[in-house]
């Protein structure tokens, strides 16, 4: 099987699960608890946060503990937002992960705020000039991903923040497909929140992080034991949290000039906009979904006019056993057609013929396009 999904998750990395393993058998203490068993938990709980920190540039105290990226884009958008002593207005994009957008749907239904949406061009970039418009004294906070799940097209994250700061909101960025894949330090982004995902990044699922600029005021959402400096409590997943930072040293290299990644990043690209080309020339009207260069480096989304995504999918799978995606799996069973693609502006029935491959490795992409080539070519055959 060629596995060409990782968008979506991951294998867990052998070296992930051996750090992680003393903390499932042995070293099963909670982290609170004032002995030997719960000590080793502790220390070992701060390691892993000072790792995780130090791979987006920030401070371990600044780190929270979170159940993977759809927790932690809920804990920076409420918590941020209802505890910001100013106007109730929040600013996001048309091509957020549901977390983001459903949290924010929460704040203006339940607490009386304001939602508007930035529009993106037919590359998935959001309008700054918009973002001029409408982020003012009144904006609580700004959150837009630093790269889109379904089309791997980068934000211009840093001019937002830009624009942000001048009027006094904060930003969030949800950086869950970006972390390993391109450079990510707090300090250049200019951000105040950041949300992270283990299962991206070969860590199991279930692991995750939100950095919070030290001395922000954060709601929990999850009220008890005053755990996470009372910004999230219940008792820690030691574990988890030790595989996440495991999976983030593997991933990234702490250097002078910041966190970047260790991984072959050029080559991939490189491979990507190999493997690009080979399939628009032989996919008749085929066409790439995205910013064709500010994109992540493994990623490459096509739509394929008078095909079915789902069916070009099955023909992958049965014929030439590759693996891949008709669009964010995080869209629970959906058969709609994908909202991140109706806001390009491709009409709903062509962005139902939408496929996604992203790669890990050059290698994983070799020899993939003549097969993409060949799946839609037998659809279409078969529509007649």
């Amino acid at each position: 099987m060629r596995y060409l999904d990782a968008a979506a998750t991951t294998p867990v990395r052998r070296e992930v699960l051996e750090a992680m393993w003393p903390f499932l058998t042995g070293e099963f203490g909670n982290p609170s608890s004032h002995h030997a068993l719960g000590d080793a938990a502790a220390r070992a709980l701060e390691s892993a946060r000072r790792d995780v920190a130090a791979a987006v540039g920030g401070r371990a105290a600044e780190i929270v503990w979170t159940s993977g990226g759809t927790e932690a884009d809920n804990l920076a958008l409420k918590g941020l937002a209802l505890a910001r002593p100013r106007g109730r207005h929040v600013v996001t994009s048309r091509i957020e992960h549901p977390a983001v957008l459903e949290a924010c749907g929460y704040l203006e239904r339940h607490h009386g705020f304001r939602v508007d949406h930035l529009d993106v061009d037919a590359r998935g970039v959001v309008d700054l000039d918009q973002a001029q418009r409408l982020i003012g004294p009144e904006t609580a906070v700004v959150s837009v991903m630093l790269a889109n799940n379904e089309i791997g097209t980068l934000q211009p994250v840093v001019e937002l923040a830009e624009i942000a700061r001048r009027h006094g909101a904060l930003v969030h960025t949800d950086a869950v497909q970006a972390m390993g894949a391109v450079a990510v330090d707090v300090a250049d982004l200019g951000v105040d929140a950041l949300s992270l995902s283990g299962h991206k990044l070969g860590a199991p699922k279930g692991s995750g992080a939100l950095w919070v600029r030290r001395g922000l005021a954060l709601e929990p959402l999850v009220h008890g034991g005053g755990q996470e400096r009372g910004r999230r409590s219940g008792t820690e997943n030691v574990a988890a949290a030790v595989g996440l930072a495991a999976a983030l040293s593997l991933a990234i290299e702490v250097t002078p000039h910041g966190p970047r990644p260790r991984g072959p990043v050029a080559d991939l690209a490189r491979a990507r906009d190999e493997f690009v080309r080979e399939v628009l020339a032989g996919a008749e009207g085929a066409f790439l979904t995205g910013d064709p260069v500010r994109r992540l480096p493994g990623h490459a989304s096509f739509c394929f006019p008078g095909t079915a995504g789902e069916a070009v999918l099955l023909g992958l799978e049965q014929d030439h056993g590759i693996v891949c995606s008709s669009g964010s799996a995080c869209a629970a069973g959906s058969d709609d057609a994908s909202e991140v693609l109706l806001a390009l502006g491709i009409e709903s029935e062509v962005a139902r013929t939408a496929v996604r491959f992203t790669a890990s490795t050059p290698a994983d992409l070799e020899g993939v396009a003549a097969a993409v080539v060949d799946a839609v070519r037998g659809v279409r055959s078969l529509a007649g």
